[in-house]
């Protein structure tokens, strides 16, 4: 099923991942698949979707910080760092406090969380809080940043949601915290010196 991105298409998408549904859908970067990060079946499939390995884990989208800091340990260097890069390209690496996640994503003590900055994004993740957010690609081949070429190319989703073709500096820049230090996992978007300067 293909929804656009307006009320209408937003309420519907979100009614199909609730129900374990797998939805393609644009973010700030490129287009992104996921699902209810809770629902262990659709983690399962999103993973066979993409032919990705099981022992690299999924980052989790949020709505805001605030819903965030309900699953995952915020210290100050950290409130801070997303207090200015949020919404936006930065996916960070928190220790991660809901053991309900820890088992349906096969995670460790760690979970990537990032807010993006895109509207219709927000917008589902206001109804649906949490969401895999993983680009929509076969693992290895390039992202996609139209809809049509997107469509196309992707499989076995539940709903797509269109969001036409996505202007994008790249993907997100992944840092972590240690001992209170910044550091870059992959620099991507958002450089390590605007990161740095901080």
């Amino acid at each position: 099923m293909k929804v656009n991105c307006n009320k209408e298409g937003i309420g519907k998408a979100s009614e199909i991942i609730e129900k374990g549904g797998i939805a393609v859908f644009p973010t700030d970067t490129v287009y992104g698949i996921g699902c209810n990060p809770y629902d262990k079946k659709a983690v399962k499939k999103v993973y066979e979707i993409k032919s990705r390995d099981f022992a690299k884990p999924f980052p989790v989208l949020v709505f805001s910080k605030e819903i965030a800091s309900q699953i995952a340990d915020f210290d100050d260097k950290s409130k801070k760092i997303v207090e200015e890069f949020w919404p936006g390209q930065l996916t960070i690496i928190l220790k991660l406090t809901d053991m309900k996640l820890k088992e349906s994503l096969n995670l460790a003590d760690k979970i990537a969380l990032r807010v993006p900055n895109h509207k219709c994004t927000l917008e589902l993740l206001e109804k649906c809080k949490y969401l895999i957010g993983t680009s929509a690609n076969v693992s290895g081949q390039p992202s996609f940043f139209d809809s049509q070429e997107c469509i196309k190319n992707v499989e076995n989703y539940d709903v797509f949601v269109d969001g036409g073709t996505i202007t994008s500096k790249g993907e997100s820049t992944i840092i972590e915290i240690e001992d209170g230090q910044i550091k870059i996992i992959r620099e991507g978007s958002l450089s390590k010196e605007e990161i740095l300067g901080l």
